[in-house]
């Protein structure tokens, strides 16, 4: 588009794409029927009402745009924009312009663009970055059962596999099965249920034999605990005491110990906190971020020294984060909290814990045809178009945009192709 040329359009221009821009320079736009102007090679016309252009799903891309990083109240989060460059850049230094004229499409010029760029064919990928931890996952806590003085504790960093001590009270050992309900009762020759079947698999692992692993706590089982109680030093009683096993989902890591040898605990007392065995990245993500958290999904995580180390999405959960407000008043806040896997564990030796990066892939298009955001020009009749330079000609060819990233956007078009060279604004 040209100095000279006069393009009119069918209505009064709106308003600019997404952040409201006003004219890159010149006087305001006039009132009247739309008509939109271009003199001195001055754009002056406001750009289109809407949203900003997107890639469908009406989110008008990030102020900035390029792979910057913006930090989300105070929380230390980094979402690094791979979204567009700032649509008030493309709208204000672009007129609103009409097509007009028997040959719609089509403008003659007798000066050229102050600057060009290429139509690309590539892969656009809109990528966010948000902070993780790296360590040892959730943290859960072992509670006293009964009252008692601490007699031994399981060391914080070590690991605890099945059948071995947690901890002891009075001299009775505490210990560790598998199982994913926890134990609520007293088991007894008599007895029945799900809690039942769970314990007797753990004897059954620990090499005891002579009962059948059912839901039925019989004799024979009540026998077999003899046995086992024996060989831990415990009392024999044929029962499993509330408070004399502990439950999780497998091996655990000792994260802390909440008391010393020799403290006396009470009913519901902390004695005893454990994690996972397996390094894993937890990242919390604002709610409206959920797009990025889908499980099984290929991220990329940054450690401190730099190493990017390929990683999947192993598990998400909501969470309710309360703080202290302002007021005195707690105040909560919705979380999506993701589990990071490293698809190589052997790839984080040497760091137990650690603050990283995670980058999610929000979007990607492949083989698509894309031009820089700052080219798009508002057109009179909505939406958005860009000005192909031919030669020593121009003409203005209206586009529909898809996926924004890296300061580029996807577009399509008639006769938009490959190599093509495209205006761009001073």
């Amino acid at each position: 588009m040209t100095a000279g040329t006069s393009l009119t359009g069918t209505g009064p221009a709106p308003d600019g794409p997404g952040s409201g821009a006003g004219p890159a320079s010149g006087g305001p736009a006039p009132a009247g029927d739309g008509a939109a102007s271009v003199a001195t090679g001055d754009l002056t016309e406001p750009a289109p009402a809407g949203a900003g252009p997107g890639d469908g799903t009406g989110a008008v891309p990030a102020a900035g745009g390029g792979p910057g990083r913006r930090r989300r109240r105070g929380r230390g989060r980094v979402v690094a924009g791979v979204t567009a460059t700032a649509l008030a850049v493309a709208a204000g230094a672009a007129a609103a312009v009409g097509f007009g004229g028997d040959d719609p499409g089509t403008a003659t010029a007798s000066h050229l663009p102050p600057a060009n760029a290429q139509v690309t064919r590539q892969t656009l990928i809109d990528s966010e970055t948000a902070d993780g931890e790296l360590g040892y996952g959730e943290t859960r806590t072992v509670t006293a059962r009964k009252a008692g003085t601490v007699t031994s504790l399981a060391a914080a960093g070590s690991r605890v596999t099945r059948g071995k001590p947690l901890y002891s009270a009075d001299n009775q050992k505490v210990v560790l099965l598998y199982g994913g309900l926890p134990a609520y009762r007293t088991l007894r020759s008599g007895d029945s249920g799900d809690d039942v079947e769970q314990f007797e698999k753990n004897l059954s692992a620990l090499g005891y034999d002579g009962f059948t692993v059912d839901d039925e706590y019989t004799s024979a089982t009540a026998e077999a605990v003899r046995d086992w109680q024996d060989d831990l030093g415990l009392d024999e009683t044929g029962r499993v005491e509330l408070g004399q096993v502990v439950y999780a989902t497998g091996e655990v890591r000792v994260d802390s110990t909440e008391v010393e040898v020799g403290d006396a605990v009470q009913p519901g007392a902390g004695v005893i906190s454990y994690s996972g065995t397996s390094r894993v990245v937890t990242v919390s993500l604002d709610v409206d971020d959920q797009r990025l958290a889908k499980r099984g999904a290929k991220v990329t995580v940054t450690l401190p020294d730099g190493k990017a180390v390929p990683g999947t999405i192993a598990a998400t959960e909501t969470v309710i984060e309360t703080s202290s407000g302002a007021n005195g008043q707690d105040e909560s806040e919705t979380m999506i909290e993701v589990m990071v896997t490293a698809d190589d564990p052997k790839a984080l030796a040497g760091f137990d814990s650690a603050s990283v990066d995670v980058a999610f892939t929000a979007a990607e298009r492949k083989d698509v045809l894309t031009v820089p955001v700052a080219a798009l020009l508002a057109l009179a009749e909505g939406g958005y178009g860009v000005e192909i330079v031919e030669g020593d000609a121009t003409r203005i060819v209206a586009v529909q945009t898809g996926l924004f990233a890296s300061g580029r956007v996807e577009v399509t078009g008639d006769g938009l192709v490959e190599g093509a060279t495209v205006g761009m604004p001073k």
